[in-house]
C-alpha cells in the first residue's frame, strides 16, 4: 500500500488487550512513518554502490549496495551478485535489442516455527520473520514505466496552431529569472496519416524575452515538415529574459500573421496565439524549488511512482537461440540520490574541478543588458507632468497669471524647464479628437483655429527648493476658465553625467507602430527600433490616469472609454533616450480600422 495517511500508532492504557493486530500496528507505524519522510525527503534512487558489469557475453555482475525505491522503501543488496542475463525475470518477455535492468523490493516470510495457538490450522507452524529482500527483473526500454510528476506548474504549454492534420505547440518555463537564457521548444505532432507536409511561418511577439539578436520577437519558420501519424518533432529556441521583473507577460500572434500551408495549400489559423508567462526577480533554483514543491501531496499520490529502480541498460545482439551483451549503459540510466553523510568527500572531490578564469568568470555573470537592476539605483534625470492655472473672472489685457509652486522630483541643482500649452483638437488624419501640446508662441499657429489665448509664458526655476513656478502673461480677453500646461524637466548634466551625455550623442529609439487603432479592452505590445545603439531595457509608462494598463514589457490593454492615450517609452538606464507612442481607442471598430491605419 503505497498511501497509509493518515498515520495511526497504539495507544497504551492501564489494564489494556494487546493482541497480534495490535503489535502489528506498531511495526507498521514505525515503517510507514520512515519509509514516508524516505519518499518525500530523498525520493527513488542508488544511495551508494549497485553497479553493473558484464562478466561475459552472457553475464552480468550487480555490486553490493543501498538504494531507496520511489515508495521511500530500502533495499539493500549485501553481497555481490553474480547472474546470466536468461536466469533473469522478464528476459523471456524482452522483445527488443534495448533492455533494462531493474532493482525492487521484496519481502519474505522465513523461519519457520510451531505455532502453539490452539486455533491454528493446517500443519501448525507459522513463519517467524519477514526478510526484507530485493529482486532483479529485465524490461524492454519502450515498455519500462517512466517516474514523471505533473510539469504544469513549471512548464506552460499553448497551442500555436491546429486542425485535423497538425497540432503545433509551444512550451518554455512559465517563471523565468531575470537575465536567465531558456530553452523555448516548438512541437509538430502529425495527427493524420495523409502524409501531407508542414509548411508554417509564424512571426511571435516576446515582450518579456530577447531572442539571440537582442529583439523581442522570434520568427518560427518550418517548411515541408512531415512526422508520421502519432509522431511528435520538436525544435529548440534560445531564449533569454529582461534584466527587470515582469510579473505578468504574454507570448503573442495575431491570427491574420500565422501562414500556414498543408500539403501546399493554404490554411488560417482561426484564434490569436497567447501564451502568459512571468519574468522574476528569484534564482532559478529558487523557481525550480518552487516549481517542485507546489505539487501537492494528493497529486504525487494520484500519479503514483513505480517501485522500479533501473540500474543499468543492455544493448543485445540476439538471434533465435541465443544473445551476446554487447555493451552495459549506466550513464544516464542509474539516479542516485544526494547522501549528507558524503559531504566532506564530495567537497574533496570538488577541489579537482578548478574554478573559472576570471574572463569566463565576467562573462558567466554579466548581465549583457544595460538596464539591469543589480546596479545602483540611479537618480531620475527626467520628469514630466500636467499643472492648471485657472483664469480669474474679468482678466485684462496684459494680465499675468501664476502657477502653484511645482515639485519636479529631480532634485535640488541646476534643472531646465520648458512649459507649453496642451489642448484638444480634431486630427484629419487620426478621424478623431486628439491631443496636442504647443511650445513657445501660439501667434505662429494661428491658421488652425486653436483654442489658446495669445499669451506668452515663462519659467522661473527655483534650484535650491527642488521646484519651479510657471507665469502666462495674457494679451487679450479670453473665454477659457483654465490653462493646460505640459512641462518637462531635464536634470543638467555636470562633470561624469556631461560625459555620459556626449555618449547619447545620435542614439534614439522609435516606436515601430507610434499610433494604434484598436478596439475597447484589446490588448497591443508596443515594440521599438534602435538607432545607432543597442537593444537596451525598456520602461513603458501611460501619461494620465485611467488610461488603461501596461506592463512593464510593453503590453497595453486599452481601456473601456474611446479616446487617444499615450505611452511614453523610456531606456531604463537612459532616460533621456525616449519616445511615444498613442492608442487610438474605439468601442466600434467596425470597416473603418483598415483606413484609419493606413492613413496614419
Amino acid at each position: 500500500n503505497s498511501q497509509l495517511l493518515p498515520f495511526e500508532r497504539n495507544r497504551y492504557y492501564v489494564g489494556k488487550l494487546l493482541t497480534s493486530a495490535d503489535f502489528q500496528v506498531e511495526q507498521v507505524y514505525g515503517s510507514q512513518k520512515r519509509r514516508f519522510i524516505n519518499e518525500m525527503m530523498f525520493g527513488g534512487g542508488i544511495v551508494c554502490g549497485l553497479g553493473v558489469y558484464s562478466l561475459d557475453d552472457l553475464s552480468i555482475m550487480i555490486e553490493s549496495g543501498l538504494a531507496l525505491d520511489f515508495w521511500g522503501r530500502e533495499i539493500v543488496v549485501e553481497n555481490s551478485v553474480m547472474k546470466k542475463l536468461s536466469a533473469i525475470d522478464g528476459f523471456e518477455e524482452l522483445q527488443t535489442n534495448r533492455a533494462v535492468l531493474c532493482l525492487k523490493y521484496d519481502e519474505q516470510a522465513v523461519h519457520p516455527v510451531y505455532a502453539v495457538s490452539a486455533g491454528n490450522q493446517g500443519e501448525g507452524y507459522e513463519h517467524n520473520r519477514i526478510r526484507e529482500g530485493y529482486s532483479l527483473c529485465l524490461f524492454d526500454r519502450a515498455a519500462l514505466p517512466e517516474n514523471s510528476l505533473d510539469f504544469s506548474a513549471f512548464i506552460s504549454t499553448s497551442v500555436l496552431y491546429e486542425d485535423s492534420d497538425f497540432r503545433v505547440s509551444l512550451s518554455l518555463p512559465s517563471s523565468i529569472p531575470c537575465n536567465q537564457a531558456v530553452r523555448l521548444r516548438v512541437s509538430v505532432t502529425q495527427l493524420s496519416s495523409t502524409g501531407e507536409s508542414l509548411t508554417l511561418q509564424i512571426p511571435l511577439q516576446t515582450p518579456a524575452l530577447l531572442n539571440e539578436e537582442g529583439e523581442h520577437s522570434l520568427d518560427i519558420k518550418i517548411d515541408e515538415l512531415s512526422c508520421g501519424q502519432g509522431k511528435t518533432i520538436t525544435r529548440d529556441y534560445k531564449m533569454t529574459a529582461r534584466p527587470v521583473p515582469s510579473p505578468d507577460s504574454t507570448l503573442m500572434a495575431a491570427t491574420d500573421s500565422i501562414s500556414v500551408k498543408v500539403g501546399g495549400v493554404s490554411r488560417s489559423a482561426t484564434e490569436p496565439f497567447l501564451l502568459k508567462i512571468s519574468v522574476t526577480e528569484l534564482s532559478s533554483e529558487s523557481v525550480i524549488a518552487k516549481a517542485i514543491g507546489s505539487v501537492s501531496l494528493e497529486a504525487r499520490n494520484i500519479e503514483g511512482s513505480s517501485e522500479l529502480i533501473e540500474l543499468a541498460e543492455f544493448s543485445l545482439q540476439r538471434t533465435k537461440s541465443a544473445y551476446l551483451i554487447e555493451s552495459v549503459i549506466e550513464d544516464g540510466v542509474k539516479k542516485y540520490i544526494k547522501a549528507n553523510a558524503d559531504d566532506s568527500l564530495r567537497r574533496e572531490y570538488r577541489d579537482w574541478f578548478l574554478p573559472l578564469a576570471p574572463q569566463e568568470e565576467n562573462e558567466k555573470n554579466h548581465s549583457g543588458t544595460e538596464g539591469s537592476p543589480s546596479g545602483s539605483p540611479r537618480e531620475p534625470v527626467y520628469a514630466s507632468g500636467v499643472c492648471e492655472i485657472p483664469l480669474p473672472a474679468g482678466l485684462k489685457s496684459g494680465q499675468v497669471v501664476y502657477s502653484d509652486e511645482i515639485i519636479h522630483g529631480l532634485g535640488k541643482g541646476l534643472i531646465y524647464v520648458s512649459a507649453g500649452f496642451e489642448y484638444f483638437a480634431e486630427d484629419k488624419k487620426l478621424g478623431a479628437t486628439a491631443r496636442h501640446t504647443l511650445y513657445g508662441d501660439p501667434d505662429l499657429f494661428e491658421g488652425d483655429n486653436l483654442s489658446i489665448p495669445a499669451s506668452s509664458l515663462a519659467v522661473k526655476v527655483l534650484n535650491d527648493r527642488g521646484s519651479f513656478v510657471i507665469a502666462v502673461k495674457i494679451y487679450e480677453p479670453s473665454p477659457m476658465v483654465v490653462l493646460t500646461l505640459r512641462w518637462n524637466a531635464f536634470s543638467f548634466p555636470i562633470g561624469e553625467e556631461s560625459a555620459k551625455l556626449q555618449k547619447l550623442e545620435g542614439k534614439s529609439i522609435s516606436a515601430v507602430r507610434p499610433t494604434v487603432v484598436m478596439g475597447a479592452r484589446e490588448s497591443h505590445y508596443f515594440s521599438v527600433n534602435f538607432k545607432n545603439m543597442e537593444p537596451c531595457t525598456l520602461t513603458y509608462e501611460l501619461t494620465e490616469k485611467d488610461s488603461g494598463q501596461i506592463t512593464p514589457d510593453g503590453i497595453y490593454t486599452a481601456p473601456a472609454k474611446e479616446g487617444i492615450y499615450e505611452i511614453r517609452i523610456s531606456c531604463a538606464d537612459m532616460p533621456l533616450i525616449t519616445t511615444y507612442a498613442y492608442a487610438v481607442v474605439k468601442k466600434h471598430l467596425a470597416q473603418e480600422t483598415e483606413s484609419v491605419e493606413a492613413q496614419v
